[in-house]
C-alpha cells in the first residue's frame, strides 16, 4: 500500500555541513546496488523527518551538467516514490542517508528505481550493524 502523500518536504533533505561531513567520516559503512551507492549514518537530530538525505552525482562520472542533473532527479523520484519501503525505526531516532551514483554513463529510471528499491530495506541493517559495532567499542 502506497502512501497517499508523496510530497518531498525540506525537511527530509539533508543540509547540515556538519552531519554532511559525519556521515562521509564513517569509512565503510553502506551498501552498493549498481548504479547507486548508500551511506548510512545514525543522525543526530530528533525534530523533522525521520530520515534525511542527499543525493551525489559526482562530475567525474557524469561530465555534462546535464547528465548530472537527470541523475539527481532519477535518484530523487525513485526515493519519493519508493520510501514506503523504509522500515519503521524507533521513535526519536534519525538517520541519515547519503545516495552517490556510481555509473560512468546515464542509466534509465527502471535500473535507478531497481537499485533505490533494493537499498532502502537494508537502512535498519546497517544502523543495527552500527550500533553493535559502536557498543563494542565502548567495552
Amino acid at each position: 500500500m502506497m502512501p497517499s502523500n508523496l510530497k518531498l518536504h525540506k525537511s527530509e533533505k539533508l543540509c547540515s555541513s556538519t552531519a554532511i561531513d559525519a556521515l562521509f567520516a564513517r569509512k565503510g559503512k553502506g551498501a552498493l546496488a549498481f548504479p547507486v551507492r548508500m551511506v548510512v549514518a545514525k543522525g543526530e537530530r530528533s525534530h523533522g523527518a525521520q530520515v534525511q538525505f542527499l543525493i551525489s552525482v559526482p562530475k567525474k562520472r557524469l561530465r555534462h551538467a546535464v547528465d548530472r542533473v537527470t541523475m539527481r532527479r532519477r535518484i530523487r523520484e525513485s526515493f519519493r516514490l519508493n520510501r514506503h519501503l523504509l522500515p519503521e525505526l524507533p521513535e526519536g531516532m534519525t538517520v541519515n542517508v547519503a545516495f552517490i551514483y556510481v555509473a560512468s554513463q546515464l542509466v534509465p529510471y527502471h535500473k535507478v528505481e531497481k537499485a533505490i528499491c533494493r537499498l532502502l530495506p537494508q537502512i535498519t541493517v546497517e544502523m543495527v550493524a552500527a550500533e553493535m559495532n559502536d557498543g563494542s567499542e565502548k567495552i
